[in-house]
């Protein structure tokens, strides 16, 4: 029976959908419109179609989901709707992905609250009784490609972005969480949460010199304050700058934003994320 993949013609569930197929798994694409994508295994499915979605659950051994980038009010929707369809469909395994969103520090001003949709969908699928796991990734490598951010450390020697010089962060890469969840999925003894990225964290000196062995030339971190950044990416996404600034702004109130090392992938599955060259070179193949 398939996994189905939402979000396969995306970053985060294009690479998980490339991996099941290569691995000669039955992957099957979750998108809206079927006739965009490049081949036949895709199913037809929409957020706010509780019907579509059962109808693409029905039957598969496992599903992959993470709610897309739009306004709360519609992922709180969309949640609810997919607790909805994983209740009457019971499909075998659900593997969720929380998109950088944090669910595993309670107290922490990072912990996402118990009314957002992430905490919904998550309290949803436990109480469905349905076996599962959630990947928790925290910041992005992708993130360090946008091109105000990656165009400097090519042209200028600087990598710049909006947290400080020595907040540690558990970077991970899309690449990163495919491969976690992809081992969840074929293997339902591992359940709760599990935290995607490097640990003990990388500060910004760990991330330029990433870049330096990638590039053969000394390159330095640059912290940027949240509303410096702001204005470099409001002209790429518009509305949503304001929710991204907010972010930044959050995460100085924590000491770091590191997962857990009990409850790490590393701990758990035996999986090591990428290095930052690594990943550079893998994102240049």
């Amino acid at each position: 029976m398939p996994f189905i993949i939402h979000g396969a013609t995306g970053a985060q569930g294009g690479p998980l959908y490339a991996s099941l197929r290569r691995a000669g798994l039955d992957a099957v694409a979750a998108v809206r419109d079927v006739a965009k994508f490049p081949d036949d295994t895709a199913v037809s499915i929409d957020n706010d179609s509780v019907d579509s979605l059962i109808s693409a659950y029905r039957g598969a051994d496992g599903v992959f989901i993470h709610l897309p980038q739009t306004s709360e009010a519609g992922r709180l929707q969309h949640a609810r709707n997919i607790v909805q369809a994983i209740e009457t469909a019971k499909p075998k395994r659900i593997i969720i992905s929380t998109n950088g969103a944090i669910v595993d520090q309670p107290g922490s001003a990072l912990q996402s609250s118990d009314d957002s949709a992430i905490m919904v969908l998550i309290r949803g699928v436990q109480d469905s009784g349905v076996s599962h796991a959630v990947v928790a990734p925290r910041l992005y490598l992708e993130n360090l490609l946008l091109p105000m951010v990656f165009g400097p450390a090519q042209s200028e020697g600087v990598l710049r972005y909006p947290v400080a010089a020595d907040y540690a962060v558990s970077w991970s890469s899309h690449l990163d969480v495919a491969e976690a969840a992809h081992k969840l999925l074929v293997d339902p003894t591992v359940s709760g949460v599990v935290g995607i990225g490097h640990q003990p964290g990388l500060v910004g000196a760990d991330l330029a010199e990433g870049f330096s062995q990638q590039f053969g030339r000394d390159i330095r971190y640059e912290a940027l304050l949240p509303e410096a950044f702001g204005d470099l990416i409001e002209p790429m996404i518009g509305p949503a700058t304001a929710s991204v600034v907010g972010l930044y702004k959050a995460l100085a109130y924590a000491p770091d934003n590191v997962i857990r090392q009990e409850t790490s992938a590393q701990e758990v599955l035996g999986l090591h994320p990428m290095s930052v060259q690594q990943w550079l070179n893998a994102m240049q193949a």
